[in-house]
């Protein structure tokens, strides 16, 4: 069996999430076949894969949202990568269609969560499942103007799915499928703990220990803004940290994952996967609040009501103003489930050996 992954390269946390499903996906079943269809970079999906034995093909199955970094969006140049998109897609599918059709084995396709992926499905006569917490069509249609059509088209396309598997922190998608909701798709830290706070120098109290990540594209701050809090050590990507005497940096080929159960808190954007690790390992989170993306404001109401928080301005961030001094408020609901890898890989494996008699067929066209 084949699964072939049309995974999003917008950002990192569907790469993130993705990987938490395959790794228990190949503990079910270690001899099927992972494919990994993205432009996501190569070394970010090595490190989130661990020894997870993926072959990877260089696509671009959606442009998302075009960022300038992790709390901007620019839909100008969104529009121009989406029109880019259009041109290319045709040949791309071609093209994977030939290759899929070369591999003469039971194949089923997985997205996380790129709406062209229903094309290439279509094409082969593929089963077709979405991983997803949103959809591009919520994202695209309050952005208005000609995203609104945009955003329809990609409904459709989300519609011609043969199950979801929905993920909570969720927009509304309304596409009429099967659908399996799922909990928190999250990893595990995989490295000594112990050795990791002797590398890093990081004190015995977890409390005094902050992790500051903003994702892929990352977010530039002043790191002169750590000698604010002299009582607190702060890690996190961003090599500047290095220059103050409470800073550190993220080791290569470390996760932020690996280094949670180290800390207390994290300092971060809205995010699904970095909701996700937190809530796994009991981090308090600091969000810098975000404008104009459509899964924020979503996001910041389900903080609130799934894990301890404190909620920074964007301009309270830039100043340094972090209330690493202020208790955390607590949620005003229940913890969210962790099974959720498991029950995707679960529901996978299930669709999968119902479907494994079905040949690919090109003919059945776009």
């Amino acid at each position: 069996m084949l699964i072939y992954v049309c995974l999003s390269s917008h950002g990192y946390g569907h790469a993130s999430r993705t990987a938490a499903v395959l790794q228990e996906l190949a503990r079910l079943r270690p001899g099927w076949r992972l494919i990994l269809a993205t432009r996501v970079n190569p070394a970010f999906l090595r490190l989130a894969l661990g020894a997870l034995s993926c072959e990877l093909r260089p696509c671009l199955w959606d442009v998302g949202v075009v960022q300038a970094d992790a709390l901007g969006a620019d839909p100008a140049a969104t529009g121009a990568a989406l029109e880019r998109l259009d041109r290319e897609l045709p040949a791309q599918i071609a093209r994977e269609a030939a290759w899929l059709e070369a591999q003469a084995e039971p194949a089923l396709l997985l997205a996380d969560v790129p709406p062209s992926a229903a094309l290439l499905a279509g094409r082969l006569g593929l089963p077709l499942v979405w991983l997803a917490s949103f959809g591009w069509d919520a994202i695209y249609a309050p952005m208005g103007g000609a995203f609104v059509a945009r955003a329809e088209a990609c409904r459709d396309l989300y519609r011609r799915g043969d199950l979801l598997l929905q993920c909570p922190l969720d927009l509304p998608m309304p596409w009429n499928l099967a659908t399996i909701r799922i909990g928190l798709t999250v990893s595990t830290p995989r490295l000594d703990p112990e050795r990791l706070a002797a590398d890093l120098q990081l004190p015995s109290d977890r409390e005094r220990c902050v992790l500051i990540s903003f994702g892929g594209l990352g977010k530039t701050y002043d790191p002169a803004l750590l000698r604010l809090w002299p009582e607190h050590l702060l890690i996190g990507p961003d090599p500047a940290l290095a220059a103050e005497p409470n800073g550190r940096v993220l080791p290569a080929g470390v996760r932020p994952l690996d280094l949670m159960p180290l800390c207390s808190r994290l300092i971060t954007k809205p995010g699904y996967s970095s909701f996700a690790e937190a809530f796994s390992q009991g981090l308090g989170i600091h969000l810098v609040r975000r404008s104009g993306f459509a899964e924020a404001p979503v996001l910041e109401q389900a903080l609130q009501r799934h894990g301890h928080h404190r909620l920074l301005e964007p301009a309270a961030f830039e100043a340094g103003r972090w209330e690493l001094d202020q208790s955390l408020h607590p949620p005003g609901g229940a913890p969210l489930p962790l099974d959720g890898a498991r029950k995707a890989a679960e529901a996978l494996v299930q669709l999968a050996e119902q479907r494994s008699a079905v040949p690919i067929n090109a003919s059945e066209g776009v």
